[in-house]
């Protein structure tokens, strides 16, 4: 076999040495995260190498993603796995959860101070964490779900609007009037792994609440998601237009949001009708309506390879930056839709992503992924210094082959048992 035709099995789905390639890049990323510990369990942010940057905050949300991807590692076999994500979850019940008012600190500064703020986003990603750790078998799972959805029930959740709120002050006396998708997207991924998890369909059908409002709110923007809203729900299309490149609440469309709110409509359409079901199909033509508008809005539209950070709301790029995390779903993404679909357009995106991953965001030589490029597909840390965290980076080497209707740490339980 030819040096191109070694390429091209690489990078195709479904052959042995893509499966391979993911296999190998997913024990390389728990290996790069594994210095990520403070004594404490909450969790550091990671640099270039892997070396903790301990002079930031240690942030709950990060925590919370290391205790996810450290559960799927024990279920993966990666040695050491299991400690790890103990210690995250020590630090999640221990200095990063609050006593006094509930729920969970934004974070830790280096000093120890208290990151003020209650964050749905943060929450969130706390409950993910639990459902993780549940299914890998790690002491205080259950206490810390138990205490996570018991908060977020009665905090964030409003079965009212059938959304989540997004920020409350630290003591939970006072909301902000911002409302925002960020957080009910990671929302519906960790409702969507609690009904998994424990078989509870409350939560499922929730997420199913927040993708129906998201798909309205999709279909009144040609298929580009809102992401910023007031306290009554209303979009606020101009917000951040000065900050364009805000790394949470950045001005216009995100293409790489659209794609993953196409994958977790199709997962929920999945788990909740099957795949074949007359109930399912308009809502995975929806995810195919959101996957393409995205990639055709972004993927390769300013002479480089890679996915713009932003949109304008004609279409246009805003942010040229590409973020390690928008090639990461767009590889979850296509892979979903091939599953789902067997349309082969699906499978040609996913060579493209694998080849692009390889020879331009792999870091073949600190590890993991480089976290932020610019348009000329150069390294940038204006908004992504480092490399924080290896959570949607992990997820993308597992995903492609693992079963389309259940959550990740799910999936690789099944894998298991």
């Amino acid at each position: 076999m030819s040096t191109d035709q070694n390429a091209n099995e690489k990078y195709t789905i479904d052959t042995a040495e893509n499966h391979q390639f993911l296999a190998d890049n997913a024990q390389a990323l728990l290996a790069f995260g594994h210095r990520f510990p403070s004594p404490g369990g909450s969790s550091y942010y990671l640099g270039d190498d892997g070396t903790p940057w301990k002079e930031r905050n240690r942030e709950t949300w990060i925590t919370s993603r290391m205790a996810h991807v450290y559960s799927i590692g024990t279920m993966l076999g990666y040695a050491g796995s299991g400690e790890l994500a103990d210690a995250a979850i020590k630090g999640l019940r221990g200095e990063l959860k609050d006593k006094e008012h509930g729920g969970w600190y934004a974070g830790l500064t280096s000093e120890g101070a208290v990151v003020p703020g209650k964050q749905c986003y943060a929450h969130a990603f706390v409950i993910l964490a639990a459902t993780s750790a549940l299914l890998a078998g790690r002491d205080g799972a259950k206490e810390l779900l138990d205490d996570a959805l018991a908060l977020y029930d009665t905090k964030f959740w409003n079965e009212a609007e059938g959304l989540s709120c997004d920020t409350w002050n630290t003591s939970f006396t006072e909301l902000d009037d911002y409302r925002g998708l960020n957080a009910n997207m990671h929302t519906v991924e960790a409702f969507l792994a609690v009904a998994d998890a424990i078989g509870d369909e409350t939560y499922r059908r929730r997420a199913g609440r927040i993708i129906d409002r998201v798909i309205g709110w999709a279909q009144a923007n040609h298929d580009r998601i809102p992401e910023h809203f007031s306290s009554a729900w209303e979009p606020d299309l101009e917000k951040n237009r000065q900050t364009p490149d805000d790394p949470f609440k950045p001005y216009g469309a995100t293409p790489g949001h659209g794609i993953e709110w196409a994958r977790l409509i199709t997962q929920w359409a999945v788990s909740t009708y099957g795949a074949d079901s007359a109930d399912a199909a308009p809502y995975i033509r929806m995810a195919e309506r959101l996957y393409n508008r995205a990639v055709a809005d972004a993927w390769n539209v300013d002479g480089a390879r890679g996915i713009v950070y932003t949109i304008d709301w004609n279409g246009s790029p805003v942010v040229h930056d590409r973020m390690h995390w928008t090639l990461a779903e767009a590889i979850n993404t296509s892979a979903v839709l091939y599953r789902v679909t067997e349309n082969e357009k699906y499978a040609k995106d996913y060579s493209e992503y694998m080849r692009y991953l390889d020879e331009v965001v792999l870091d073949h030589t600190c590890g993991s992924w480089f976290h932020q490029l610019n348009e000329k597909n150069e390294c940038k840390q204006t908004v992504w210094p480092g490399k924080s965290d290896i959570y949607h980076a992990l997820q993308a080497m597992l995903i492609p082959y693992s079963l389309v209707d259940v959550s990740i740490a799910k999936a690789q339980k099944l894998n298991m048992d």
